[in-house]
């Protein structure tokens, strides 16, 4: 991908490689700034549930529960995580309706690029017994 925010973002991303504790509070950032989008305008309501899913996947792995995904992949997701939070982007997210529209076009090219480890990750996450 041809974006020099992302680049920064895959930089910073690098640098939470081991980082629990600090992996554990951008996730922490992601879900506030998640509760802060307007679903409504976000005609791709799969979108969401994306964004969703792959805080679940980085929380097992980042939690020891689940290891079948690359770190490298792990890495590319919390890159995408970073641009997501990160205000001052390709299209700043101060651009009502726009300024998510490149947020999200991240996510979309990264869910795709770790596409089958998001299947074995689904197909592990349904197999584990339903905390109550």
């Amino acid at each position: 991908m041809k974006n020099p925010f992302f680049n920064v973002a895959l930089r910073g991303a690098a640098r939470l490689a081991g980082k629990k504790g600090r992996i554990a509070l951008l996730l922490g950032k992601l879900a506030m700034k998640l509760k802060t989008v307007n679903w409504t305008d976000v005609k791709e309501m799969a979108v969401r549930e994306k964004f969703f899913m792959l805080g679940r996947l980085t929380k097992a792995y980042v939690t020891g529960r689940y290891r079948g995904i690359p770190w490298k992949s792990v890495l590319v997701v919390l890159a995408a995580f970073l641009y997501f939070i990160n205000p001052l982007d390709l299209v700043p997210d101060a651009i009502p309706v726009l300024g998510l529209s490149d947020d999200f076009s991240v996510l979309l090219w990264v869910y795709n690029a770790v596409k089958v480890e998001v299947d074995k990750f689904l197909i592990w996450e349904k197999s584990q017994p339903e905390v109550v």
